[in-house]
């Protein structure tokens, strides 16, 4: 092996029941060819300068792993849009093995669009250049914004084509996870035990795992599964008010794709809201509005009830005194939700910490939104320009000139807001305001124009627009090398109405 597969050592995932997982194919490409490689990451991960070298784009590419090795397909299960399906699993990915990263941390090397596996449903198991590419900027944008997040460390691209009603050149990418299990993966572990009537085995088979590799701090603990829960529960509060405060939408969280980590997982078809409307839906998929962006708290919550019944067993030998404590344990849910939207917007609006004023001035905040519809993302970058000096014009001419009552109501706002913000305090506030609100995000239109060039052979926009992501609150370059035009909201004839998973 070469020094960079020595990195790349197999999963501890293997050490799991074999019931967890199944043999992946190889299915080598005709053509493979680096798209991006993550240099950076490579680096936080401790590989080689070099990594990447023709036997790692092999590997990458879905070709043979090191000999001795085997890709696996991850096995799970899930509610998608609120319906079960027993039989999931990873139909065109694999896992190619682990990296301990000199931050102690293990992370998951997995492949999507290597190819079709035993749990395929449908389709050739491969994934559109666009798919992969749109994951691989909105991860990074996440990271850049300190959101936990899966990463991606190359897209590769194939050389053979995907028919997804058309044809559309193919890729794989290589996704850095801290883990891959799922609520899903619970489900499936419970939905199994309970099939073959033998008691939690495979459930606390899965449990064990997880708290050895995330939660460590619970190894051996008396109540260890539901300590495992209770922190899981809590990681999503935090993340799905993160989320909320970056107008960032999900589009498909289905039960297999929450990560018990507390990760973002599959970046289908998600998308930063650009004018505000709280019931906002990008997916092409969610017909009924069931992932809109005031969806996803509640739904976060359903999937972790859904994890609570697959723990049960774990919880107490007692079902009722199992169902209480997992009870208790969910409640805690809307409270670490709330305290973590509400810290986000006391520091995204320069508010003094834990006011009590701040409740009902945040609740004005969101009418003000939803009545103006104004663009998320610059209403709180013009805020904080305003907060930093520029004139209050800078604000209020986000809201239409003709619209002079919205125009008046945002005036109103700036008087209670400097109200609220004033105090000796306030330049130290205004520089977590500064590192709240990013100046660029990956807006659905740029995005979708650096995928159609990237499409066509012409890979500037979208690395661009990465660099830019990347660094989320950095003010424009200088004029000589400008961004101002990756800040800019979409013109009407811009617009993204939806987006696509590409699988």
């Amino acid at each position: 092996m070469t020094a960079t597969t020595q990195f790349l050592r197999e999963s501890s995932y293997r050490a799991l029941p074999p019931e967890f997982f199944a043999p992946a194919p190889i299915s080598p490409p005709p053509a493979p060819q680096w798209v991006v490689f993550n240099g950076a990451l490579a680096a936080e991960l401790g590989l080689p300068e070099g990594a990447a070298t023709p036997e790692l784009l092999e590997w990458l590419s879905g070709g043979a792993p090191p000999k001795g090795r085997e890709n696996i397909a991850l096995a799970y299960a899930g509610h998608q849009f609120g319906q079960w399906n027993p039989a999931m699993g990873d139909g065109r990915a694999a896992m190619v093995g682990e990296i301990a990263a000199p931050n102690g941390a293990i992370y998951d090397v997995h492949l999507k669009g290597s190819g079709p596996t035993r749990f395929a449903r449908r389709g050739d198991g491969r994934a559109t250049l666009s798919s992969m590419l749109r994951e691989y900027i909105v991860s990074e944008a996440m990271a850049g914004l300190s959101v936990p997040t899966t990463r991606a460390l190359a897209v590769v691209a194939t050389g053979a084509p995907v028919y997804r009603e058309t044809t559309h050149p193919g890729a794989v990418l290589t996704r850095i996870a801290r883990s891959h299990v799922r609520v899903g993966t619970f489900q499936y572990a419970a939905n199994e035990d309970a099939r073959r009537n033998q008691g939690p085995v495979l459930t606390k088979a899965l449990a064990d795992h997880c708290i050895a590799r995330l939660y460590p701090e619970f190894s051996g603990a008396p109540d260890a599964y539901l300590a495992f829960y209770a922190a899981v529960v809590a990681r999503q509060a935090r993340l799905v008010a993160q989320w909320m405060g970056l107008g960032f939408i999900h589009g498909v969280m289905n039960t297999d794709n929450m990560s018990v980590s507390g990760e973002t997982i599959d970046f289908g078809p998600c998308a930063f809201m650009d004018g505000f409307n709280r019931r906002q839906v990008y997916s092409s998929v969610d017909l009924d509005g069931r992932y809109a962006f005031n969806r996803q708290a509640p739904i976060a919550a359903w999937n972790l009830a859904r994890l609570a019944e697959a723990l049960l067993p774990l919880f107490d030998a007692d079902p009722d005194v199992a169902l209480s404590r997992a009870e208790k344990m969910l409640e805690e849910f809307r409270p670490a939700y709330g305290a973590a939207l509400a810290e986000g917007f006391e520091r995204k609006l320069g508010l003094k910490p834990r006011d009590p004023a701040n409740e009902a001035f945040i609740a004005a905040l969101w009418r003000l939104l939803e009545t103006s519809k104004a663009d998320f993302t610059l209403f709180f970058r013009r805020l904080t320009r305003v907060a930093g000096g520029a004139g209050d014009s800078d604000f209020i001419d986000l809201f239409a000139p003709a619209d002079a009552a919205a125009r008046e109501e945002a005036a109103r706002f700036l008087r209670h807001w400097r109200g609220l913000t004033a105090g000796e305090d306030f330049s130290a506030r205004l520089e977590l305001m500064r590192a709240a609100n990013p100046i660029v995000i990956p807006r659905n239109h740029r995005v979708e124009q650096a995928l159609a060039a990237a499409n066509e052979g012409d890979l500037k926009p979208m690395l661009r627009l990465c660099a830019a992501v990347k660094v989320p609150f950095q003010e424009p370059a200088a004029p000589e090398n400008p961004a101002d035009d990756l800040e800019t909201p979409p013109l009407p004839e811009e617009l993204v109405q939806e987006t696509f998973c590409g699988t």
